[in-house]
Formats: C-alpha cells, structure tokens, sequence
C-alpha cells in the first residue's frame, strides 16, 4: 500500500517544537536515539498492514524525498527506484485525478519541473549513499520481466518463487491507482504512449529538456 506513515513523521519534524518549515535542518537535532525511537514507532504504527511478515512494501511515491530520513530511521530497509521514461511517467501522472497530495500533476510544466526535482535528488542519494538505492528501468521490466524480477528478489535477500511472474492471479485488495493494472499480466502498450498527444504534450518536453538525454527511445 502507499502509507502515510513516513510522510506523517516527516510533517512533524517540519514543525519541530512549533516553528514552521523546519525539515530537514531539524534533523540535526536528534540523537542516535530519537532516531532509533522514530523507526520503532514507524514499525510499530504500520504493523497492521503487514501481520507477522518479516518484509512488507510501502509503495508512496513521495517517499524518494526522505531517503536520507530513512536510512538514518531504518538502515536496513531496501530501497527501489522504478524509473520509467519521463514522458511516459508525467503524462500518465496528468491523466490520474488524485485524490490528494500530488497537486504538481496537474500542471504540464510543474510536472517537468517536479520530474527534474526528483532525478536531481535521486543522483544526490547515490552520490551520498552509493548502493542503498537499487534502480529499476520500467521499460527493461516490463520486456525482461523474469530476469529484472530475479535481480531484484535477490537485492532484497530474499527467494524466488513463480507467484512472483503471476502478481495478477492475486485475490488480496489492492487501494492505490494501479488497481486494474497489477490485475492482468505484464503488457507494453503504455511504452512510448505519449507519442500519441506528442503536440499537446510539447509544453512537458520543452520545460523536460537535456533531461530526455538520459533515457534512450525504448
């Protein structure tokens, strides 16, 4: 699921003992054991979803953003970054009505921008975390689905089993906007999808730019 726990915690340091706008310097203010009590209540306060797994996934976007928070919470969390083409990626952003909390995605060029944001930020944790962030290209995904599933089961440390190629045979409720897709198998029809609207989405690949560079036509 894509929880809010993490975000939760993250909204109050940012109005660390009353002041606004306050994260991350406030960050600098904990002790290794305020950060430890932090991982402890986010385990504690997602143990519902989880039973008594061992692993479980929490799948909210913004994450990206508070990857430093969370090594310093949970050194021993795995991280994944699935990049998919930018195109790809904002445009089918713009066409979701979220519900909340995505309020950049309405905007063409505030997409773009928010893209450049998190690739800029994604290059800074590998520079200062080499390793912790294992990626992901969806293109390679979805066309090597067996060999990519089996690189990353063995990331996490953990076995292979074939239920991992039939996701879509799943009968547990799934609440996020992916919902009818992770119900059928593993398709490409929304590879290079953009091209279809490409003059109406010329405004996201101007504000995009060099960026485009470092993703080859799949």
């Amino acid at each position: 699921m894509e929880l809010p726990h993490l975000l939760r915690l993250v909204r109050e340091l940012d109005q660390n003992q009353g002041a606004a706008d306050t994260y991350p310097e406030s960050v600098l203010g904990l002790s290794e054991q305020g950060f430890q009590d932090l991982g402890e209540r986010y385990i504690r306060e997602t143990r519902i979803y989880r039973s008594d797994r061992a692993r479980f996934i929490d799948k909210m976007p913004n994450n990206f953003s508070h990857v430093g928070l969370l090594q310093l919470i949970l050194p021993r969390a795995t991280i994944i970054d699935v990049r998919r083409n930018p195109m790809d990626t904002c445009f089918s952003a713009y066409r979701q009505h979220f519900a909340q909390g995505q309020s950049f995605s309405y905007d063409l060029e505030d997409l773009g921008r928010y893209y450049l944001s998190y690739v800029d930020l994604m290059d800074h944790w590998d520079r200062v975390l080499p390793g912790k962030v294992f990626h992901v290209a969806y293109e390679e995904l979805v066309r090597n689905t067996e060999t990519v599933v089996r690189r990353l089961i063995t990331h996490c440390g953990l076995e292979f089993e074939p239920s991992c190629l039939r996701f879509h045979e799943t009968q547990r409720s799934v609440r996020t906007a992916s919902s009818e897709q992770v119900r059928v198998p593993m398709y490409d029809s929304s590879i290079g999808h953009w091209r279809h609207f490409e003059a109406e989405l010329e405004p996201l690949r101007r504000t995009l730019g060099g960026i485009l560079a470092r993703f080859p036509e799949q």
